[in-house]
């Protein structure tokens, strides 16, 4: 009798402990990611460009992280051919941000309803961060021998920069897990939209009266990439999986 009591209780504690590690969770993360972007600045023509991430997470939870992100790409934009003032620029950008995001599954109920579990991973965020630009071209001259301005005149700007900057974050993320139910894995997807405090991005600081220039410089991008979250497993107080 006592042998089947001890093989019972040791079942059960068994039973207890799966059901207890689909609420497990690790606290950091890495993840690298891969985006198309697209500058909105002073000039008429923006060019596709590819930036590449990398980032670091500390996860407060399963659905709301702290990420630490460095980005390097090209943003370019006009020709010196088709550009009615004939400008110019290529960017070969790094920029860090600090951003948080924030997942709907930290908010709603989602065990009793399909649907709620599966939107669950949608995710927005924001943060501040830095942008360094540098041209590796740039059309500083005016190539037009007649009209507004007339040849000869030279754009102002710099070719190298530092602003700040603030992203917008949109995306989703699949959740993968290991044998523990924890979710180790995550593929994500989505949308970032940067405004920059400056007219870095462009390299074209031109007066208003002369050029429009009544915005500021932003990029966007659409991204997918991985994450992968190691560390101590630590409970959340609702079933992740």
């Amino acid at each position: 009798m006592r042998k089947a009591l001890l093989l019972f209780i040791l079942v059960f504690s068994g039973l207890i402990s799966r059901a207890q590690d689909s609420y497990n969770y690790t606290p950091y993360g890495v993840g690298f990611f891969g985006s198309f972007n697209t500058p909105y600045d002073d000039l008429k023509k923006a060019n596709n460009g590819i930036t590449v991430n990398a980032t670091g997470y500390y996860n407060a939870s399963p659905y709301t992280s702290l990420g630490l992100e460095l980005q390097a790409g090209g943003l370019s934009g006009g020709s010196i051919v088709t550009d009615p003032n004939r400008r110019e620029y290529n960017n070969h950008y790094i920029a860090l941000a600090l951003h948080v995001d924030f997942a709907l599954g930290e908010i709603i109920d989602y065990s009793r309803s399909d649907f709620l579990d599966a939107v669950k991973d949608f995710y927005i965020g924001s943060g501040v961060g830095v942008i360094n630009n540098n041209m590796a071209f740039i059309q500083r001259t005016n190539l037009l021998p007649t009209g507004y301005p007339v040849g000869g005149y030279v754009f102002p700007g710099k070719n190298s920069s530092l602003n700040f900057m603030v992203p917008l974050r949109f995306g989703y993320e699949f959740k993968i897990y290991n044998e523990w139910a924890e979710p180790y894995l995550g593929i994500q997807i989505g949308y970032i939209h940067n405004y920059t405090f400056g007219e870095g991005l462009d390299g074209y600081a031109d007066p208003p009266s002369k050029f429009r220039n009544d915005s500021p410089d932003q990029y966007r991008q659409i991204f997918i990439g991985v994450k992968y979250n190691f560390g101590n497993p630590t409970s959340y107080i609702k079933r992740i999986n």
